[in-house]
C-alpha cells in the first residue's frame, strides 16, 4: 500500500524544491502544505518536527527534516 507522504514547504525554499522533485521522478504521491500561505498549518509542522525550517516531510508519521534523499528512499522502500 502507498505510504501517505506530505510536505511541508515554502515556494522559495531550494531543499523544498529539490525534495518536491524527487518524490516526483520516484512517483511518489505527495501533499504539499505551503506554510507561508497557512499559519495553522505552519503550527502543526512545528508540533510534528519541532523544527520551524523547511522542508519537513511526514511519510505515514515518521518525520524528515530537511532533503535526507537516503532516509527518503529508506523510509519510502526505493
Amino acid at each position: 500500500m502507498a505510504k501517505k507522504v506530505t510536505i511541508y514547504s515554502t515556494p522559495t525554499c531550494p531543499f523544498c524544491i529539490r525534495t518536491k522533485q524527487f518524490l516526483k521522478e520516484n512517483n511518489i504521491k505527495f501533499e504539499e502544505i505551503d506554510v507561508s500561505l497557512d499559519e495553522a498549518k505552519a503550527e502543526e509542522m512545528i508540533k510534528k518536527s519541532g523544527q520551524m525550517g523547511v522542508p519537513v516531510v511526514d511519510i505515514d508519521g515518521e518525520i524528515i527534516v530537511g532533503f535526507d534523499k537516503d532516509r527518503l528512499k529508506e523510509t519510502l522502500g526505493l
